[in-house]
């Protein structure tokens, strides 16, 4: 039957005794719209014979419309198709022409009343209307789950035939999870990171005996080498011998033993200058080795005759104070290796009675003292430069892959490399490793925990979080743009370390606050700390290494100028990994702990749409027009999902609410307390400042930060010191001190040096006209992708090095300002490749762990390399610029 031609006779008749043209159903040709709330444009008119309902306030903005399918387009076939969808999708606004077809053919038929569509009857109502309950869509949403969907499709003579027959299970809810940083968002609480593989899914070593025993058979294997090399090797002692150099005659010292090795390392101490002032003196020491083959007369502390002597080694310089000076200058250490040829070292060990003499020689009139050490089987730094590789290497992978903890993984590539050290007939003594340990920044760090434990007892952290909440209206990107900016001014006047300290509780517990991830927000904040600490000579300590440096600060690097020309640099950064951060993080929802309930209904609301047009194939036209009606509802839903998704703003009533029971819980607790310790962090900070002038300067980061928080004890009057110690992040300290080992064992190895020889030798490979920008690109680059694995502070410590001897060759031109700000840059941006390129970083993981959060190496190295590679690219843009372009040193 033929309804559609009897449908439009109906029309026709109810139009010509219509009064209001306006309220009649939308003619077959015009379109029906529907808008963003799901409410049709074209069926808001009265059907005949209907009151007009009330209108009521309509909601405010512009609203956003799409076109579905005319009425005229709707066919037989494809009404027999739209009746075969669920319930939930045939009474969706947006099937509004199907739906007044099905209503005007049970009209016509008498088989239906109007009240059996109250599809029709919803589109009737304003846009201010509300939707159902959630418990009801819920019931729907349940009912089309365990509904047959049955399609039929008509094909050109008319018959229909049954294309799919499919049941939905009804799913078991499963939680939304969803991995970043370390932490899973949902309604579950999350695992621990420890038992939690690559996929998310628990992977504990009890359920997989296989790597559980791999793991301690290897480390087993490594203890029993590291055990056998410092069993079958002695420390080596090296003590020094005392000499007296006579003026005008050359002191030989003969070598006891036979070298074991074509190199001798020889180091000597006393009042000597330091390379930079080299230049300003005509005084010097000369050594140089030389090989005898004939008996000797006399004890070693003469001058030998024989009857051949021959020079093996080239003559080393060493410029020495003025000789009034000798009892008043500082003791200076220099030392050399001197290299003796194959040919000489087969005929050394082939002659009978073969000595090796240390000549020594000066051009004073007067006696100089010194002392003497050598070693006649130093390591050799070409396969030491190999095992250093591997030492870090193994340390990388223990870390990233989290076979142990990374203390624990510090403490044995530490040991390792002590080990290999022996191996290579270099063992260190205890004294030498405990020398090796930066205790001045291991007193900075347990005094400033300390000092932060005490803050958190007067309820600071949790009031200035409210504030920060209060003064952002709950807005997300407001928050972190704040949180990241108060990091870098603090950093630049603060070492990143005591920022990270102050910063990271009030970040932890403003995302608790407004139910964000900490994780990433933490990471952001300790990116922006190694960024703020470029910006002053004591905001970072490879700065604080370079501006001691006396050379540079005798060519015009003062606190302004450094501040000057680094602020600009820290500004552009600050910009691009702002930028940065909004990329990555363009949805919102990686930035929560739990995903909202709206945008969880939106998202299965698109998967039930997407699901019920999957299952109607483009077999005809009439499918096609169905199929089409149902993706444009997909479309609008995903621009209403995308639109919410990057919402960063909490609603204002759960805004004003939390925050007026934010407020009300957390007032400060202890106002004396909180004066008390205002008071040390003041009298902290002065210190710190009075540590950047050279007259003033007394006492160092580590005791200043002590002495006030003993003060602070005293004045607190604290008796529980257990529980004031339970707060240190021991681990971290001792993961500090483990690293301080290995890097210095690293360094004895030659890898330092290696690194700052091929630095050396590309720059002075290039043209005169290029070598500036050429020596800007390779200290900024090469700084800081080496600190992003190797600790910062040795690497500014060889860098400052090659940055001096730069400077003082004359012929190469090369200006030293852009050097520097080159150095400052690069290991401080450089920190923030890897969770261990910097000590905030790591102070950043353990207080995180401490408050039940974790992020892994791998969670920090997907965000802060990427960021470090950027900024160091800006950066190099910015120097170029300032110094190559423009000149402005």
């Amino acid at each position: 039957m033929n309804y559609l031609n009897n449908l439009n006779v109906f029309k026709r008749r109810r139009n010509t005794s219509s009064t209001d043209s306006s309220s009649a159903v939308s003619s077959p040709a015009s379109p029906v719209t529907v808008d963003a709330a799901g409410t049709s444009a074209g069926a808001a008119g009265n059907e005949a014979g209907t009151p007009r309902r009330k209108k009521t306030k309509k909601k405010k903005g512009r609203k956003r419309t799409i076109s579905v399918v005319p009425i005229s387009e709707v066919t037989e076939a494809s009404l027999e198709l739209w009746r075969t969808l669920p319930p939930k999708i045939r009474h969706d606004p947006s099937m509004v022409s199907f739906q007044q077809v099905e209503l005007e053919h049970a009209r016509l038929h008498g088989d239906c009343h109007e009240d059996s569509f109250p599809e029709i009857q919803g589109l009737e109502e304003d846009d201010g209307e509300e939707d159902e309950d959630d418990e009801d869509e819920e019931e729907e949403d349940e009912e089309y789950e365990n509904e047959f969907i049955t399609i039929n499709v008509t094909n050109e003579e008319g018959q229909a035939k049954e294309i799919g027959h499919v049941k939905e299970k009804k799913e078991i809810p499963k939680p939304h999870v969803h991995h970043l940083a370390g932490h899973y968002i949902g309604n579950i609480t999350p695992p621990k990171h420890d038992d939690i593989n690559d996929t998310g899914q628990t992977n504990l070593d009890e359920d997989h005996p296989f790597r559980k025993y791999s793991k301690i058979i290897c480390l087993f294997i490594t203890w029993l080498l590291i055990m056998s090399f410092m069993v079958v090797k002695d420390e080596k002692m090296v003590e020094p011998k005392h000499l007296s150099i006579s003026p005008g005659k050359t002191k030989a010292y003969i070598l006891p033993h036979l070298p074991q090795s074509t190199r001798i390392k020889v180091t000597l101490e006393g009042t000597f200058l330091s390379e930079p002032y080299s230049n300003i003196t005509e005084h010097y020491l000369e050594v140089y080795l030389q090989m005898l083959s004939s008996t000797l007369e006399g004890n070693s502390s003469d001058v030998y005759s024989s009857s051949s002597a021959k020079n093996i080694s080239e003559s080393w310089y060493i410029p020495i104070v003025h000789p009034y000076l000798f009892d008043s200058a500082p003791i200076v250490k220099e030392q050399r290796l001197f290299d003796i040829i194959d040919s000489n070292y087969e005929q050394l060990h082939q002659t009978n009675g073969g000595l090796v003499r240390l000549m020594i020689r000066s051009n004073i009139q007067a006696s100089m003292p010194i002392a003497i050490r050598y070693d006649q089987s130093p390591v050799n730094r070409d396969v030491g430069v190999i095992y250093a590789a591997f030492v870090l290497i193994f340390l990388y992978v223990l870390i990233i892959w989290e076979i142990v903890h990374r203390t624990f993984a510090a403490v044995i590539a530490s040991t390792l490399a002590i080990s290999i050290l022996a191996a290579l007939n270099d063992r260190p003594t205890m004294e030498d490793i405990i020398g090796w340990i930066d205790v001045e920044t291991i007193l900075l760090l347990f005094s400033m925990m300390i000092l932060v434990a005490i803050l958190a007892e007067t309820g600071i952290f949790d009031y200035l979080s409210v504030y920060i909440y209060k003064i952002t209206n709950g807005k997300i990107w407001s928050l972190i743009h704040c949180l990241c900016l108060c990091t870098v001014l603090i950093s630049s006047f603060l070492d990143n370390v005591t920022t990270v300290l102050l910063m990271a509780p009030i970040t932890i517990r403003l995302c608790e606050v407004m139910d964000m991830n900490p994780v990433p927000i933490l990471m952001a904040i300790t990116v922006h700390a190694n960024i703020g600490g470029t910006t002053t000579p004591v905001g970072d300590p490879p700065n604080i290494i370079i501006t001691s440096n006396q050379y540079i600060l005798k060519h015009g690097v003062t606190f302004l100028t450094f501040t000057a020309h680094m602020l600009v640099g820290v500004i552009i950064v600050v910009i691009t990994t702002n930028i940065h951060l909004r990329i990555i993080y363009k949805n919102i929802n990686h930035l929560r702990m739990h995903e909202p309930k709206e945008l969880k209904e939106l998202r299965r609301n698109i998967k039930v749409w997407e699901r019920a047009a999957g299952k109607i194939p483009p077999y005809s036209k009439d499918a096609n027009i169905v199929r089409e009606t149902l993706m444009k509802k997909v479309k609008l839903l995903r621009h209403q999902y995308k639109k919410k998704m990057t919402k960063g703003t909490v609603p204002e009533d759960i805004y004003r609410s939390t925050l007026e029971e934010l407020q009300r819980e957390h007032p400060i607790k202890n106002r004396p307390l909180l004066i008390k310790s205002g008071v040390v962090c003041v009298f902290i900070v002065s210190l710190f400042f009075l540590e950047s002038i050279p007259e003033l300067r007394r006492l160092s980061s580590g005791w200043a930060a002590l002495l006030g928080v003993v003060l602070l004890l005293i004045i607190s009057d604290k008796n529980d010191m257990d529980a004031v110690l339970s707060r240190v992040e021991w681990p971290t300290l001792l993961f500090f001190a483990a690293m301080f080992t290995l890097m210095e064992a690293v360094e004895r190895m030659g890898l330092i040096d290696w690194i700052g020889h091929a630095t050396e030798t590309i720059i002075l490979s290039v043209s005169e006209d290029l070598r500036l920008a050429v020596a800007i690109v390779i200290i900024l680059w090469i700084s800081a992708l080496t600190s992003a694995f190797v600790d910062s502070i040795p690497v500014t410590a060889m860098m400052v090095k090659i940055v001096v001897a730069l400077s003082e060759k004359a012929y190469l031109g090369l200006p030293l300002q852009p050097m520097v700000w080159a150095l400052a840059f690069g290991p401080c941006l450089g920190g923030n490749g890897t969770l261990v390129g910097a000590s905030a970083n790591v102070i950043c993981a353990g207080i995180a762990e401490q408050h039940g959060y974790r992020f892994s190496f791998m969670d920090y190295f997907k965000l802060g390399f990427p960021i470090m590679l950027v900024s160091v690219l800006v950066t190099t843009g910015y120097l170029i610029m300032a110094h190559v372009v423009f000149a402005w040193h």
